[in-house]
């Protein structure tokens, strides 16, 4: 014969010293350890090497500071700096760089690459810059800088970057850098005299060609498309599948992504 179970039980007083535990969630790294990438560092190495050796010949062929002045080469150094950093973090199986970064950078060679194709190279277009045949040592960095780098960061991104890290908010940040680079553009020649070759680099930002009213059109313009061109990567980056699945030996799935 038992006792009977009384239907009320008292709470049992706190024990002194002892903390309550917090609900915390278990990072991926607990689960999975990151895993090593040599050949994806090996790309991205080479290909931030190939942009830098096209933006060192460009600067011993012209003018220094006229040629850090363009859009073209600040975007290929980025683009570089961001291809070392991630090679880095792929070969040693750090954490991947910042979305906001690198989505940034694969931005501005986009940008770059479709509008020398598009606008700039096409003399049917009332803004190209054909003035006349390009051979040479100029020809090759021009077809490396225009073409080859910004092909190569878009494959970087769609088979060797692991998807949706790129978010709608980063878009209106992104432009904040085409934006500064437009008001220094400006300034820079308004500090030139009038009629100095090259004061304006670009025959749509010619405020001496054009006028301001005209420029500013235009920068409004190529700023809505820039905008819907983040948009898209953006679109593309959550549509597209992973390259990068890791199978762990542990049988979990969740791993984080690295570069």
């Amino acid at each position: 014969m038992t006792a009977p179970i009384p239907r009320d039980i008292p709470d049992l007083p706190a024990v002194p010293g002892m903390p309550a535990l917090l609900a915390s969630p278990v990072p991926a790294t607990a689960v999975v350890a990151p895993y090593r990438r040599p050949l994806t560092a090996v790309y991205r190495l080479l290909v931030a090497l190939v942009a830098a050796a096209a933006v060192t010949v460009d600067l011993f062929l012209g003018s220094p500071i006229r040629v850090l002045t363009y859009f073209t080469i600040q975007s290929n150094i980025l683009l570089a700096l961001v291809m070392i950093a991630t090679a880095r973090r792929a070969w040693t199986a750090r954490r991947p760089l910042s979305p906001l970064v690198t989505g940034a950078a694969l931005l501005y060679i986009t940008i770059t690459g479709l509008m020398y194709h598009l606008v700039l190279a096409h003399a049917s277009t009332p803004f190209a810059m054909t003035g006349g045949p390009v051979s040479g040592w100029q020809a090759v960095t021009n077809h490396v800088l225009h073409t080859v780098i910004p092909i190569a960061a878009v494959v970087d991104w769609l088979f060797l970057t692991a998807p949706g890290r790129l978010h709608l908010r980063m878009a209106a940040t992104w432009l904040l850098y085409p934006m500064t680079y437009l008001a220094v553009y400006l300034a820079r020649g308004e500090l030139i005299l009038p009629g100095t070759p090259g004061r304006y680099l670009y025959t749509f930002l010619d405020v001496e060609q054009h006028g301001y009213k005209s420029v500013l059109g235009n920068a409004l313009l190529l700023g809505l498309a820039f905008y819907a061109l983040s948009v898209l990567l953006v679109a593309i980056d959550h549509a597209r599948p992973n390259p990068i699945r890791h199978r762990a030996k542990t049988g979990f799935r969740l791993q984080p992504p690295v570069g």
